[in-house]
């Protein structure tokens, strides 16, 4: 019998080094882990595993080296479900860093933040990341008071990441919540674990491909939008701003995009 996909992952990061393995998905290693859809801009962004990898490594090293972030700091992630969300919630739990999607960021010890987020996010006392969301990662415009401009601090940043600690199974990786509303609060073993689970109901397996247009504000949205096909050794395809879409457009998508799942 054939062992699961990343069956000895233990942390959530782990689960993107067995991408990288050689010959780990017996496919082109540069096929999509991750696509995204913004139907508001038009924006469409493609990025193989290797290229996740590389501004999971480089947003890693942003946050240890510059933001001085390490094991049990907590940081908010004011986000929508957007493929730098999914770099940034690998990279804080590539550091170690629990990431807190939707979180107070009073209560936190960092903020990452979109344009939506910024006036609450000055409620963070330590440091704040500001993300345009832009087409292609641009910045903003002019670089929100108080914030670093993601877009213009990662670009030099190194391509490898080792954190200065390793990052330990047991320890908090994750606070969410589950769709009442209830607090989730989840070790990294505990994440690959419930994923593996969200995995297995769903059917998913190295050839699939999974739509999800689901918040990441919740368990329900990162298992969909990213987790479960992680575990699984599948893709993502992330829409944004597509309430508009008509059932023609979606058909289309969903054909052109080989989309095995629908989830949203």
């Amino acid at each position: 019998m054939t062992a699961p996909f990343a069956a000895d992952a233990r942390t959530p990061a782990e689960l993107l080094h067995a991408y990288l393995r050689p010959g780990a998905l017996d496919a082109d290693p540069t096929r999509p882990l991750v696509t995204f859809y913004d139907d508001a801009t038009g924006e469409r962004v493609e990025l193989s595993a290797k290229t996740f990898d590389n501004w999971v490594a480089k947003t890693a090293n942003l946050l240890q080296d510059e933001l001085n972030a390490g094991p049990e700091d907590r940081a908010a992630l004011l986000l929508p479900a957007h493929w730098q969300s999914a770099v940034w919630l690998l990279a804080c739990w590539s550091v170690g860093v629990v990431a807190v999607p939707g979180g107070a960021p009073a209560d936190a010890d960092l903020v990452v933040s979109g344009p939506d987020g910024l006036d609450s996010a000055k409620d963070c006392s330590g440091e704040r990341v500001a993300l345009a969301l832009r087409p292609l990662g641009g910045r903003f415009p002019a670089r929100p008071d108080g914030f670093l401009d993601y877009a213009a601090e990662v670009p030099g940043q190194g391509d490898r990441f080792a954190p200065y600690s390793p990052v330990h199974p047991q320890a908090m990786a994750l606070e969410t919540v589950v769709e009442d509303g209830l607090p989730l609060k989840l070790t990294g073993e505990q994440t690959v674990a419930l994923a593996r689970e969200g995995a297995a109901r769903l059917g998913l397996d190295t050839s699939s491909r999974v739509l999800s247009t689901l918040s990441y504000d919740d368990w329900a949205g990162l298992e969909a939008g990213l987790l479960a096909p992680l575990v699984a050794g599948a893709s993502v395809v992330l829409c944004r701003n597509s309430g508009g879409l008509t059932e023609e457009q979606w058909a289309k998508r969903i054909e052109s995009e080989r989309v095995t799942l629908r989830l949203g």
